[in-house]
């Protein structure tokens, strides 16, 4: 059996499809299971066992270029790749209009969610099999539902599992254990941490003799951990490093804290202990989310995120 999944943004969605694919390799083990996913997390499927090929696209990019020749050849090209396959399922978990588009380029019967349940009713007329799964699931449960009800096996007995299996490479940043990675960086301003709370933090660290990494995606996130390593001499800012260079520093840290981002949720994928902090998000449904039998994983919301001695002493009870 031959299986396409759709599944192309952010990080966190890209995250919260693993557990469905493990349930299919468990259910399933010798199908080929290819996946659709944004360039920019292309690394990310490849590191599950079962994904037997990654298909990336650049909606992102081709969108704000959608002038230029160039950009239409490429968009052809990668239309025609998907044409040739030939695939049993085709499952689209990201419930949009472009998604869905994609998945009408595929070969293979089209299942998605039904218009009561996906995000842009419009898509669910794309599919040939709908789906009805609860707006009020966590995440992770509806992408494992939707995939059983289109394969036909229960979920119930099956653990949930993110299935990552990331090579063993030497950090490619020389650090000094035990260190612990901080994802200050995020979509937006309300789900930040205030500046003063991660110098609060990291000065919390250091009296623990714990390093701190500071990864960032852009300028502003580049400036702000700079700032907090002027205040405390055990902070290190990272250098811009790939997806996987950064799960390499995750998988050898003893912990890590974060805000409402992508990351977070890939260092729970890789079983490390995880504090997640939602300023002002609720995690109810798009949380932090443990594997059974895992790493320990807290999520922090509302008033308890301001208390910064709070947050202190969580987070070396889970690393400890």
């Amino acid at each position: 059996m031959r299986i396409l999944i759709i599944k192309t943004s952010s990080l966190g969605d890209v995250v919260h499809m693993l557990p469905a694919v493990s349930d299919i390799h468990a259910g399933f083990p010798s199908a080929t299971i290819d996946w659709v996913v944004e360039e920019a997390f292309a690394e990310l499927p490849a590191w599950h066992p079962a994904i037997h090929d990654v298909i990336p696209v650049a909606l992102r990019r081709w969108r704000h270029s959608l002038v230029r020749p160039k950009i239409w050849d490429e968009i052809s090209g990668r239309i025609a790749d998907l044409k040739k396959r030939k695939y049993d399922l085709v499952i689209d978990a990201q419930g949009l209009l472009k998604s869905a588009l994609i998945a009408r380029r595929a070969s293979g019967v089209r299942w998605g969610y039904d218009r009561h349940s996906i995000r842009e009713p419009l898509a669910s007329l794309f599919y040939q099999q709908n789906v009805s799964v609860s707006r009020s699931l966590h995440a992770i449960t509806r992408n494992r539902l939707l995939c059983s009800q289109a394969l036909g096996y229960a979920t119930t007995d099956l653990p949930l599992n993110y299935g990552l299996s990331l090579d063993s490479k030497m950090p490619s940043v020389a650090v000094t254990p035990p260190c612990i990675m901080a994802f200050h960086g995020t979509s937006r301003v309300d789900k930040e941490w205030p500046e003063q709370c991660w110098i609060a933090f990291a000065a919390a660290m250091r009296k623990e003799s714990i390093q701190v990494l500071m990864p960032w995606g852009n300028q502003i996130e580049k400036e702000r951990a700079e700032r907090v390593a002027a205040a405390c001499d055990n902070v290190l800012v990272l250098p811009n490093l790939t997806l996987t260079e950064i799960a390499v520093l995750v998988h050898s840290s003893c912990g890590v804290i974060g805000m409402d981002t992508g990351l977070i949720h890939t260092a729970v994928a890789l079983n490390r202990p995880v504090l997640a902090l939602y300023p002002s998000t609720r995690p109810e449904l798009t949380g932090a989310l443990a594997q059974q039998g895992g790493a320990e994983v807290v999520n922090f919301s509302g008033g308890d995120v301001e208390d910064v001695d709070a947050v202190v002493r969580r987070f070396l009870e889970i690393i400890r």
